[in-house]
């Protein structure tokens, strides 16, 4: 067991030596569209890549998760495991519509032998995801 600031010291130490290793300007919140945002997701058991609505308005969201299930086939081209959930519960207990894709080799933020394959998972995966998203980016705006 780790001590909470052991276990801080590490999450911090993971995505400095991320952005390290690799330096690069990530899409993430910069969508242009409120509430839509793309997110490398890490914790003590899994990881993920991850494309979050949290727009305030409710209606947004629903609006850009139905317009991306429309767009779903396509993204499962790029992104076979993909998965679309309408219902994802954040650690908070708040509930999202997330679309992610999971790291699915054994992974733990505390143990830095396994960080190697998820950064390299992080930069594949993300960059698939926003070539996806520039592609489509004019249709997914005329949701809202």
């Amino acid at each position: 067991m780790f001590s909470k600031e052991e276990s801080a010291r590490l999450r911090k130490e993971f995505w400095t030596s991320f952005g390290k290793s690799f330096p690069r300007k990530w899409l993430l919140y910069n969508t242009k569209i409120k509430g839509f945002s793309f997110k490398f997701q890490a914790d003590r058991k899994k990881a993920s890549v991850c494309l979050d609505f949290e727009n305030p308005e409710e209606i947004a969201n629903e609006l850009l998760y139905d317009q991306m299930l429309s767009l779903r086939k396509l993204l499962e081209a790029e992104l076979p495991e993909v998965i679309f959930d309408d219902a994802f519960e954040l650690e908070s207990g708040k509930f999202i519509r997330r679309i992610y894709v999971p790291f699915d080799k054994k992974f733990s933020i505390h143990n830095k032998n396994t960080w190697r394959d998820c950064y390299e998972f992080f930069v594949e995966t993300m960059e698939k995801f926003e070539l996806f998203y520039y592609e489509y980016e004019d249709f997914i705006k005329q949701a809202i």
